[in-house]
């Protein structure tokens, strides 16, 4: 009987060898060959999210493109066309034909009769989680915002989440007052927010009880891209009209 630390090895023609003596001759295992292995499969799971990435990319896009047509109808009421115009100063509103790096767009909304409904701009700003992305519709008859819609947020659920659906919030922005100066060079009232129930004009955002932060943030957001936009746009109307 062979002990129980020496095992017989054929290879050596039957000689009974211990097991350290086996382990002194095997061939040590490659670290090269574990690294190589590593490195191949990081390169072939980079090479598929790749792969992913490229061939969702354009589903992604059309889908953030069919998100952003449904919010410019959605805070232009009335309008059923839209289109696409960049700020080119000194020289007014220009025409766009894609989305370049860089460009400060708007979007010009239009009825069935091709006459123009106002125009949507975009916007964000720091809310109390992150930044708050939204687009606001623009009234040249009222001289209003007329609408809004949340685009992207990460306010807290149950709370902040609110600017999105609750109604009386959601009613500031039916005629958000963002008249002019009589120069035409500045917002005759700066857009500020209130204690809910404290609303007395109508160029106040009434708050959101248990989310102020967040409702203030909308106050805030709307105020400066107000008062960048509205002066440029009342003063080049005629570029956004025609156009449809």
């Amino acid at each position: 009987m062979v002990p129980a630390d020496r095992v017989r090895d054929e290879e050596q023609g039957g000689i009974d060898v211990s097991n350290a003596e086996l382990s002194a001759g095997a061939p040590p295992t490659s670290t090269w060959h574990m690294y190589r292995a590593m490195v191949g499969i990081g390169v072939c799971c980079g090479l598929l999210i790749v792969s992913v990435y490229q061939v969702t990319l354009p589903v992604i896009e059309r889908n953030k493109a069919e998100a952003l047509q449904a919010a410019i109808f959605d805070v232009l009421p009335g309008a059923v066309t839209s289109t696409t115009y960049r700020l080119q100063e000194p020289d007014g509103f220009q025409v766009s034909e894609g989305k370049d790096a860089g460009e400060q767009l708007v979007y010009a909304g239009y009825d069935d009769e091709h006459a123009l409904v106002g125009i949507a701009v975009e916007a964000h700003g720091m809310g109390y989680q992150d930044v708050i992305r939204l687009i606001y519709g623009y009234s040249f008859e009222n001289d209003a915002i007329v609408g809004i819609r949340v685009l992207e947020s990460k306010e807290t659920p149950g709370l902040g989440d609110r600017i999105e659906t609750d109604p009386d919030f959601l009613e500031n922005f039916k005629r958000l007052d963002v008249s002019l100066t009589d120069d035409q060079t500045t917002l005759a009232n700066a857009i500020v927010p209130v204690k809910h129930g404290e609303k007395t004009h109508p160029w106040q955002v009434d708050g959101i009880t248990g989310a102020t932060i967040s409702s203030k943030a909308i106050a805030n957001i709307l105020d400066q891209s107000a008062e960048f936009w509205v002066p440029r746009m009342h003063a080049k109307r005629a570029d956004f009209e025609g156009q449809e």
